[in-house]
């Protein structure tokens, strides 16, 4: 089946290393292909504002307009000619170049939102959580507000092609498992990890109860079971309904030592899985982003997030 995705550039060396990946991933994802995006700077509110009264600013609007068309097209051809050259059959790339009119951020959701596209792919920024806020890029900006297509956010250059989905029993982990089956469940020879971290207490609250304290564990571990053991029969279920064998999904499941977000990205490191998919909100919302698929986004470098609405 034909998947198709959404590819932000910009001509930066993230949506460089965003395409590179992408095209890595063909030898994994079957009849891929490709819409490169490119969304023209925002221009001056006073400028435009001006051209309306004044025709020396009408004037220089029009010629920024045009500045701003010719630099996209070439950001968009150059961007296309570098994934001919990596070996992408130019029949699968098409190219879209829009001005900016609410936003870049909302522009891209929604063009993806619309055009029915599997996924939207961006560069990220290797910097901290920190200056990322302070920043407001429009990767983050895009993982923060999409709320059907899932975004692949890919940090620096990732060189592993191992695939970790990080469940914790939620509907949306289960639909994480399905975007990876999708995408991937044509390939006989994929292999794919489902990492559950167990939680604590402490992954629920920070106040310690004392004689309660074992108690309150217990009933957590019970009830965490419970959810995932119905997650898992679930997955399974998708699994052999895509064709793929029992042999090709590896579980695993782990004690929160440190929290869920440092536990997920330590086995990431640990497996040296170059791709780490996680659903948007956990259980009951609690978790993903939420603290935990914040704290992975944020932590994760040299490889790839898919964040899963």
């Amino acid at each position: 089946m034909k998947k198709k995705i959404l590819v932000a550039v910009d001509g930066s060396i993230y949506s460089r290393k965003a395409i590179e990946y992408v095209v890595k991933m063909e030898s994994l994802i079957k009849d891929l292909n490709y819409t490169l995006m490119n969304i023209h700077p925002k221009i001056s509110e006073f400028l435009v504002e001006d051209s309306r009264i004044d025709g020396k600013a009408r004037s220089i609007l029009k010629e920024v307009t045009a500045r701003n068309h010719e630099n996209s097209i070439r950001i968009l051809n150059n961007t296309k000619s570098l994934m001919t050259k990596l070996g992408v059959d130019e029949k699968q790339i098409e190219t879209v170049s829009r001005p900016v009119v609410k936003g870049t951020a909302k522009a891209i959701i929604d063009y993806g939102r619309k055009g029915l596209y599997d996924a939207i792919v961006m560069g990220r920024r290797g910097i901290s959580r920190l200056a990322e806020v302070f920043m407001g890029s429009v990767t983050n900006s895009v993982l923060e507000h999409t709320s059907v297509t899932p975004v692949w956010a890919v940090g620096g250059e990732v060189k592993s092609l191992k695939i970790m989905i990080a469940a914790d029993g939620s509907e949306s982990s289960l639909r994480a498992v399905d975007h990876v089956i999708f995408m991937l469940g044509e390939n006989p020879d994929i292999r794919i990890t489902l990492l559950h971290v167990m939680p604590r207490l402490r992954d629920y609250c920070e106040i310690r109860f004392e004689e309660k304290e074992d108690m309150l564990e217990e009933v957590i571990n019970q009830s965490d079971k419970q959810c995932i053991d119905d997650f898992y029969a679930h997955a399974q279920k998708k699994v052999k309904e895509a064709g793929l064998k029992k042999s090709q999904i590896d579980i695993k499941q782990v004690v929160s030592t440190l929290n869920i977000g440092k536990s997920i990205v330590n086995e990431v490191k640990k497996g040296n899985f170059g791709t780490v998919v996680i659903g948007r909100r956990g259980t009951e919302d609690s978790f993903f982003l939420g603290s935990v698929s914040r704290f992975v986004l944020a932590s994760i470098t040299s490889r790839a997030v898919w964040l899963v609405p």
